[in-house]
């Protein structure tokens, strides 16, 4: 088992052995942030599924930082049998991120951001949409590396409710989590493998006509359990569920 206390770093490869090379951003806050120093270890990442824990060589601070590794062992962790794409409505504030944050944290192996009809945040196209994708993004990068994961979430672009409808229909299973219906997640008979769609709605709940275009590409509705919980926060405890009534955490 890797050691879980060692800090996290991306890179685009991981070598199976030898030397490598951080820089960037990373290397800048390995030698500023964690101030990293000669004869320490790191795990490197690239965010797929490689890793390997790495003695530091050489640290080089600045602009031009740079930290040398060497690479003492290499392994290659697998996704989940069953992956779970997160569809998370747009939120005001920072509650958006703040729920990518708590869902990568929480094993989320996909995120989709979602336009939904009652959302108050709107991502306009251009670059401020652009700029709160970003947004979105870095704080999955960052949320994984804090929980020493494997696998960086991907973030897609932006759907609508018919977009995300057509992505419902190529999926194992998807559930709509929603407080206002009887059926319960622990009630259901989840897939073992595949992909399954988690769909969060907005503050202000999901309408109708969302509940009928996701019933009608498969989904089904369900509720969490017995309190309403913010938008922020209803993926991360969907998936410490899921975590326990599926094999994810076998």
């Amino acid at each position: 088992m890797p050691d879980t206390t060692l800090p996290v770093f991306l890179a685009p490869a991981v070598p199976a052995e030898g030397r490598a090379l951080l820089d960037g951003e990373e290397a800048r806050h390995a030698a500023t942030v964690r101030r990293l120093r000669v004869g320490e270890q790191l795990v490197l990442s690239d965010g797929a599924g490689a890793m390997a824990r790495c003695a530091v060589d050489a640290v080089e601070a600045g602009r031009a930082a740079s930290v040398t590794l060497t690479v003492l062992e290499r392994w290659q962790e697998e996704p989940p049998a069953l992956r779970v794409h997160v569809a998370q409505a747009l939120a005001k504030g920072d509650r958006g991120e703040l729920a990518v944050e708590l869902a990568t944290e929480a094993g989320a192996d996909a995120i989709v951001p979602w336009r939904a009809a009652r959302s108050v945040a709107r991502w306009d196209d251009g670059p401020r949409g652009e700029k709160a994708l970003a947004r979105w993004r870095a704080t999955a990068r960052s949320a994984a590396k804090q929980a020493r994961r494997a696998h960086v979430p991907a973030v897609a672009e932006p759907v609508g409710t018919r977009e995300l409808a057509q992505l419902a229909a190529t999926m194992s299973a998807t559930l709509v989590l929603e407080s206002g219906v009887t059926s319960k997640l622990t009630d259901l008979d989840l897939p073992d493998g595949g992909d399954l769609l988690l769909v969060v709605g907005p503050e202000g709940g999901i309408t109708d006509e969302e509940l009928a275009l996701l019933e009608q590409a498969g989904a089904t509705t369900v509720r969490l359990g017995p309190t309403v919980l913010r938008t922020s926060t209803a993926a991360a405890v969907a998936l410490g569920a899921l975590g326990v009534l599926t094999g994810r955490w076998h």
